[in-house]
């Protein structure tokens, strides 16, 4: 508990305290909570006693500050304390951004310089870019490009061509045409052997049948999705057939905007907010004809799997949550309530919930996506990608979203090869220590050289330099939220809260240095890569964090189920899923696609199915509504 001294007249009387802006600032930074006064003498004679202040939380800062800086000037200098408690308080403040290096007499210049020039240009910017929240507009002019050559290989703009499954007939139950893949979906209805307004309808009903399980839809685009099913069925009627998602449904994360559409971010605070923007992911899907049904939930401001409506849970064990905030895409993809669902990553959020939900997800090259009209966390580390029932299905859906966005500065148009036609077996793949050993099997046997493999780096900071830069980075779009007070509506307020309070005492000069030493583990990562690809855990937080920081995509995909803890005795379909991620350097995104369609072309996990909520005898279930 932190003591300060505070002189001067009290009780009745305008007290003369703390003479410089910087050091009220630094009586908050040293109390980090609540103050009260007590009867305390010290060496300083005064006529009257000075109180001492006790620190205690929670804080009041906004209170205390305005005390602190109402009073008027002529009274601070008549009455200013000796130099040393000033210098004294603010070397307290120097504490917590480890700069107490200063001389006293550094330190008051320091304080004198802030006041006088500092604050004034803070506030100059933040009146000019941080008015609004979520960082949709005035992106920083800094670009991160995890490109790690300059090669531009021919046919950069090239769409991916793909096989056409063969005779694909129509299942007799919606059951089984709701577990159907992307490519089968699309040649049902290229044959028209089910129309784009079938499908929809299917689909609707499926997401209001489980969501009261799930909890995994903020809102239903019912009328804009009957009227983009009736286009690409009249469209289809005419002879025109925009390719594998022609008709097909599909979710957005719920921080996508889509006009006339809430996105809600997930959060109370923005709970009845609408954007008129049509984000640039909505328009590369509208274009290729697929059907938006729904906004799927985010976890609140992208962090987790909790929402202003609840919980998301986990389809492959409902008394599990679904963890990572595109909550509602993996959920959704994982139940057959879509076919495929876009969600986002900025530590997690792609990988975490495609695993714990068992389906197969992409998190791509950073920058193959662009972001304009998506709620920012990090431009330097925030991704698109898709949830689907298989890596193929990623394939078509990357190859629909993919490309620079003339609104994203950080999105390119990057070279790509065809994953359905990479030759697997000129490819050299490394296995970590903690790679599924089915994998390795399964690719080796179809003529893949695997050897084991570990990645070297010095850079033993990858943890906190990621929780840098996405706290700062996140703080800079939502300052106006913390400052008005808004953090105190978060749903979650050990989460976002807490950590964009610590972001606010990160210094300039610390944020900078964590991008130097990012760039040397982007340098020690490309020198140590020696493999086209390599097979390892894809939920282990070092690297998350690394692939990240770095831009490498990796995809997860389903390898297995296990038996939950504590299963009931009489019995349960719940399992708990078994996944692995195969990473590829960044702008080698078709290497990781092609590995993964290779193993599932063999294997059957990813086509397997849920349970929701038909578990078993005597184990508990939760009502659909």
């Amino acid at each position: 508990m932190a003591t300060l001294l505070l002189r001067g007249t009290y009780p009745g009387v305008r007290a003369p305290v703390l003479p410089r802006v910087g050091l009220c600032l630094s009586l908050l930074l040293c109390c980090g909570g609540a103050v009260s006064a007590a009867p305390h003498h010290d060496q300083f004679q005064s006529p009257i006693p000075a109180p001492r202040l006790t620190c205690s939380t929670p804080p009041p800062s906004h209170l205390l500050l305005a005390a602190l800086t109402s009073f008027d000037m002529e009274s601070k200098i008549s009455r200013c304390p000796p130099q040393n408690s000033e210098v004294s308080s603010l070397r307290c403040a120097f504490k917590i951004l480890d700069a107490d290096f200063f001389t006293d007499n550094k330190i008051l210049e320091v304080a004198k310089g802030a006041e006088e020039l500092n604050i004034p240009i803070i506030r100059a910017n933040r009146k000019s870019v941080a008015s609004v929240d979520g960082g949709l507009q005035n992106p920083s002019c800094l670009v991160f490009n995890p490109n790690w050559g300059s090669e531009q290989p021919d046919g950069i703009n090239r769409r991916f061509a793909h096989t056409v499954p063969s005779d694909v007939k129509r299942p007799g139950s919606d059951e089984d045409i709701a577990f159907m893949s992307v490519l089968e979906l699309g040649e049902l209805i290229r044959t028209r052997q089910i129309t784009s307004e079938e499908l929809t309808r299917l689909f609707l009903e499926r997401l209001r049948r489980y969501n009261g399980i799930l909890e995994a839809v903020v809102s239903y685009t019912e009328e804009l999705a009957y009227a983009q099913a009736k286009r690409a069925d009249d469209l289809l009627a005419q002879g025109v057939y925009l390719g594998p998602l022609h008709g097909i449904p599909y979710g957005l994360k719920d921080i996508i905007a889509v006009p006339e559409y809430h996105t809600t971010w997930g959060s109370t605070s923005f709970k009845n907010q609408v954007l008129n923007i049509n984000s640039w992911v909505y328009q590369r899907l509208k274009s290729a004809g697929a059907v938006l049904v729904a906004k799927l939930v985010s976890g609140s401001l992208a962090y987790d799997d909790i929402w202003f409506g609840g919980r998301t849970r986990n389809p492959w064990n409902i008394e599990e949550f679904s963890t990572g905030s595109s909550a509602g895409p993996a959920a959704c993809t994982s139940a057959g309530m879509v076919p495929f669902a876009i969600g986002s990553e900025t530590a997690g959020s792609i990988t975490y919930p495609s695993a714990r939900c068992g389906v197969t997800a992409l998190r791509p090259t950073f920058g193959a996506v662009g972001r304009s009209g998506v709620m920012s966390i990090s431009e330097s580390l925030d991704k698109l990608g898709p949830f689907c029932r298989s890596a193929a299905d990623c394939a078509i859906v990357l190859d629909a979203i993919r490309g620079r966005d003339p609104d994203d500065p950080s999105s390119r148009d990057i070279p790509l090869d065809n994953p359905f036609t990479v030759d697997i077996t000129k490819l050299t793949v490394g296995y970590l220590d903690d790679a599924e050993m089915e994998v390795v099997r399964v690719l080796s046997s179809k003529g893949v050289t695997l050897v084991p493999f570990k990645l070297n780096y010095t850079v033993n900071s990858v943890q906190g330099i990621l929780n840098f830069t996405m706290d700062v980075d996140m703080l800079a779009h939502f300052d106006e939220w913390q400052r008005v007070g808004k953090d105190d509506q978060y749903e979650a307020q050990e989460q976002w809260p807490v950590e964009l309070r610590r972001a606010r005492v990160v210094p300039a000069v610390d944020y900078v240095q964590a991008q130097r030493a990012r760039g040397k583990l982007i340098r020690e990562v490309r020198e140590s890569f020696t493999v086209d690809a390599f097979i390892g855990n894809a939920t282990d937080w070092e690297k998350v964090c690394l692939g990240n920081l770095v831009g490498m995509p990796v995809i997860v995909v389903p390898t297995g189920y296990t038996n939950i803890s504590a299963s009931p005795p009489s019995g349960t379909r719940r399992r708990k899923t078994v996944t692995t991620g195969i990473y590829a350097p960044p702008q080698k995104d078709h290497i990781a696609l092609a590995l993964a369609i290779a193993y599932q072309s063999v294997t059957d996990h990813h086509k397997q199915r849920p349970p929701i909520n038909n578990l078993g005898p005597n184990d508990r279930t939760l009502n659909a509504q």
